[in-house]
């Protein structure tokens, strides 16, 4: 009997050793292993932020500048051989219908009285295509689109008059140089006007165009 009490005692030390050598073999890995062991991985939820950039779109200084290299090259001192002036190519019937009363060397040497001139040419022909402008803007015509800049575009070249005759009849215009009406109608299409746009370029002050 005490020799089975002495292997009892010895099993249960021996398992006891075991146990704890165990133990601390788990509570005191070596810095190596713990390293080594594959970190828990975390799901991931990225943050995607959509922002919204706003294209500037053609301002009425843009249809300005257009129209402007279109008919003269943007030179306010230059007169076809029509006898049409400036930078916008007024003629003489035109300016004393906006009640321009002034000479031609006077006209050709004031860019104010001309950007003057081209913003009471721009208020009259829309008060007098408001119509047309109201009933066909945002619509297609005769294959254009057509839209507000592209109808006084369009009048600036043919006059407001033969505008009406195109929109009621389809009636083409073109002009000494064989430059179409509907071709004004598209290419100056889509522009932002501004008619309050040269009270705020041109001081009362005359110190002319920015």
């Amino acid at each position: 009997m005490k020799n089975i009490s002495k292997i009892t005692l010895a099993v249960i030390a021996m398992f006891t050793v075991m146990a704890f050598t165990s133990y601390n073999s788990t509570r005191y890995m070596a810095p190596l292993e713990i390293a080594m062991k594959p970190a828990e991985l975390l799901p991931i939820e990225p943050k995607i932020e959509l922002v919204e950039i706003e294209l500037p779109a053609n301002t009425h200084k843009d249809f300005l500048e257009a129209i402007g290299h279109r008919e003269s090259g943007n030179r306010y001192n230059i007169v076809n051989k029509y006898g049409y002036m400036g930078r916008y190519q007024f003629g003489k019937s035109t300016l004393k219908g906006l009640g321009f009363k002034i000479t031609q060397d006077e006209f050709l040497n004031s860019p104010y009285i001309q950007e003057k001139a081209m913003q009471a040419l721009l208020e009259h022909n829309k008060k007098k295509l408001k119509k047309i402008i109201d009933e066909y803007c945002g619509r297609e015509f005769k294959g254009i689109y057509i839209t507000e800049s592209g109808v006084l575009a369009a009048a600036h070249l043919a006059g407001q008059g033969n505008v009406k005759k195109f929109f009621k009849r389809g009636k083409e215009f073109k002009d000494g140089f064989g430059t179409s009406m509907t071709s004004y109608l598209d290419k100056f299409s889509g522009y932002q006007l501004d008619l309050n746009w040269f009270f705020r370029i041109f001081s009362i002050n005359n110190k002319g165009y920015d």
